[in-house]
């Protein structure tokens, strides 16, 4: 077989780096270049993808795998070892290359390194820890870089990993136990907790240092994220969110992703034969959203979805299902009615309630005030009371959920 080249490479091992979702770089701190300056291009090369930071930044990532080779067989990995995929795979060297080149052609602005394992996990993780390490040793690269780390990896070079990177993340792939042992049953859902316990620990003790010593290392200052495969298994979607609660509190993650799973070429018979509609995913974003910022618990997600298939709803937004299902808790005054309960409101964000808690300090709030937070005043209308305006008794579902669905539901995010 031919050798291949690095822009044959590139072009594998950045399509197989797409179904890795757990590529934000909310958290990123700012550096400066001390490569020179870019040259600015229109041109878009292979593997580059765009992430947000929590001040609105774009920011481009090179997003490849160091391989696309795999000693594991995990059923719904596109590059387990019983896949028929065309094989490629990096040197350490080419990833530093390349990564410097696109930075200065202003590209990117940062790294996200994820690979198969190949030869054992010590060895792959020695070989993404030196991209890292020449990168920023080397080649004083101020750059953003996210590694994926390997569970099974010795924890000293897990260690290295993270005085390199921004940020770590590591896999969780499903949310039951049940769920890993069928589908991926080389890999141990304890060995990979075991690993999140230790990056935390990590940060943890390396943030309490810095505190104390200005010179102590920086350990993953971005923190650790993982990411969650939805519907490869039967895992409904309250067992999901309650797992993610459950990461977030014990391991401390900035983020948890979730990725529909896409039927793959060869595809096991274990697996299903469609992948769950693409809404589905976004349900539990917006799910994850209430959890992290709207101070919803697991049970009360879990009380918006459907009692008897554990599914959220997918016409509608998991905030709205709860209010339908909760309407004694409606409507809400929003010029006597605290944070908590103004943040209940369908169509209400964070940013919303927080003007309204602002404008109330002076005045009487009324209708016309509250149209101009949100962007459906109709969606929001039956569960509240203003000044000039107090809904009729909420009638039941079938009668207001017309009312307050908009036609294009489907798409609806939350208001801002």
């Amino acid at each position: 077989m031919a050798q291949l080249d690095v822009q044959q490479k590139l072009a594998i091992l950045a399509d197989a780096a797409k179904y890795d979702a757990s590529c934000a770089s909310s958290g990123s701190v700012k550096r400066t270049s001390r490569d020179g300056k870019g040259i600015g291009s229109t041109d878009q090369g292979m593997g580059i993808c765009h992430a947000y930071a929590p001040d609105g930044r774009c920011i481009s990532l090179l997003k490849i795998l160091l391989t696309n080779s795999c000693i594991f067989d995990c059923h719904y990995c596109i590059n387990r070892k019983s896949s028929n995929v065309r094989r490629a795979r990096f040197t350490a060297d080419e990833v530093v290359r390349l990564t410097l080149s696109f930075y200065r052609r202003n590209y990117i602005e940062g790294l996200f390194l994820s690979s198969g394992i190949i030869g054992s996990s010590n060895y792959t993780m020695e070989q993404m820890v030196e991209v890292a390490r020449s990168l920023r040793e080397d080649h004083h690269f101020r750059g953003y870089i996210h590694l994926k780390t390997i569970p099974d990896a010795d924890p000293e070079l897990v260690h290295r990993a993270g005085l390199y990177a921004d940020r770590l993340s590591i896999n969780v792939e499903l949310p039951t136990v049940s769920g890993l042992k069928r589908l991926a049953p080389e890999k141990s859902a304890e060995r990979i907790e075991d690993a999140m316990a230790g990056t935390k620990a990590a940060i943890l003790d390396t943030a309490d240092a810095k505190k104390r010593y200005k010179s102590a290392p920086r350990f993953a200052p971005a923190g650790q994220s993982t990411q969650m495969i939805v519907g490869a298994d039967a895992a409904t979607d309250g067992e999901i969110v309650t797992k993610a609660s459950a990461l977030y509190d014990r391991f401390g993650l900035r983020r948890v992703y979730y990725s529909a799973f896409s039927p793959i070429p060869d595809a096991s018979t274990v697996l299903p034969l469609q992948r769950p509609p693409l809404m589905r995913e976004h349900r539990l974003y917006q799910s994850d959203w209430l959890m992290r910022f709207y101070h919803y618990t697991p049970g009360d997600v879990v009380a918006a979805a459907d009692a008897t298939t554990g599914m959220l709803p997918l016409d509608i937004d998991p905030k709205l299902a709860w209010a339908l299902k909760f309407r004694g808790s409606f409507p809400v005054d929003v010029n006597r009615a605290p944070r908590e309960a103004l943040l209940r409101v369908p169509g209400l964000g964070v940013k919303a309630v927080g003007a309204i808690l602002t404008a109330r300090r002076w005045r009487r709030l009324h209708l016309a005030d509250v149209a101009r937070l949100t962007v459906s005043v109709a969606k929001v209308r039956p569960f509240l009371i203003t000044e000039d305006w107090r809904p009729v008794a909420l009638s039941d579902r079938a009668e207001l959920r017309p009312v307050v669905t908009p036609k294009a539901a489907q798409l609806e995010l939350f208001a801002a």
